[in-house]
């Protein structure tokens, strides 16, 4: 059960109320960010709540119980609240926000409603929609492994336990032929087809992923990517690109020499193989029965 704090319950008792909405966003690198529906700037809990992002809340579900919450929130990109760089960087991604119900004659006089995380988000014509989870959402995460062919591990990380070192390599846009195809300079010594399924990030964080790596016939090395970048990237920007890994155990063994910490199943047979039969010719090692 929810207590309204009494200076606010008084209020709401009263003829006419004076009410808005706030929500301060705290994003995982510890930037903590204030919104508000209301007309102007609030200021209250040691936050700034802005006006200028047109912060506005839409669809709500409710549940009882452990069901998963959601709310949405609408708003435009404003260099003064969310930039659109900022969110396709991902910096956004999974932070915390607390919902406020506020009096905004008396900005102490507020509640916090619920405690969401930022679930999907959704750009279009400058403006955003942005999915509110509720902490229980968590609960409908998968736990465990699965059995996998392939690894599910991250090139690098604590289960891979590759040491990436030998493996990136820094450099600078020359040209950005377009979004999804970058000229550099500073890999020449590297291989064709080296960063292929890598990814590139550059100095300000933005990053992608690398679908292909090779040299024109002038010398110069063309990088291409799997999604278009989201935004332009001046000549001279700065980056660094980490080679990929297409999780396979051949790739591990033969190319990183890390088959010990191959975090899949290659040899556990797959579903294919409960209808399959013996016929003298085939190996029964979980393949699929037409190719």
């Amino acid at each position: 059960m929810r207590t309204i704090p009494p200076a606010l319950k008084t209020h709401l008792d009263g003829q006419a109320t004076t009410t808005c909405h706030c929500w301060r966003v705290t994003r995982r690198d510890g930037v903590v960010i204030g919104f508000t529906d209301h007309d102007r700037d609030l200021g209250f809990d040691g936050t700034n709540f802005l006006a200028a992002s047109g912060f506005a809340a839409s669809e709500s579900e409710q549940a009882s119980g452990l069901g998963a919450e959601a709310d949405e929130v609408a708003g435009g990109f404003s260099n003064a609240a969310i930039d659109e760089g900022d969110l396709a960087a991902g910096r956004y991604d999974g932070a915390r926000v607390e919902l406020f119900f506020v009096n905004w004659a008396a900005p102490d006089e507020h509640m916090l409603l619920n405690v969401r995380e930022i679930g999907e988000v959704v750009r279009a014509g400058g403006q955003f929609r942005a999915e509110l989870r509720s902490l229980a959402h968590r609960l409908n995460q998968p736990q465990g492994r699965l059995y996998n062919r392939r690894c599910d591990a991250s090139l690098g990380d604590g289960r891979c336990r590759m040491d990436l070192a030998a493996w990136r390599g820094e450099g600078s846009v020359v040209e950005m032929v377009d979004r999804s195809r970058l000229l550099v300079s500073g890999l020449a010594h590297f291989a064709d087809g080296f960063f292929r399924q890598g990814r590139i990030v550059f100095s300000d964080g933005l990053f992608a992923e690398v679908d292909a790596h090779g040299r024109r016939n002038d010398g110069s090395v063309v990088f291409s990517l799997w999604l278009p970048l989201e935004e332009d990237v001046e000549p001279g920007r700065a980056f660094v690109v980490t080679a990929g890994c297409d999780k396979t155990i051949s790739t591990c063994r033969e190319r990183f020499a890390n088959q010990l910490n191959f975090r899949g199943f290659p040899h556990v047979p797959g579903s294919d193989f409960a209808y399959s039969y013996v016929d003298g010719e085939r190996i029964h090692d979980g393949g699929p029965i037409f190719e």
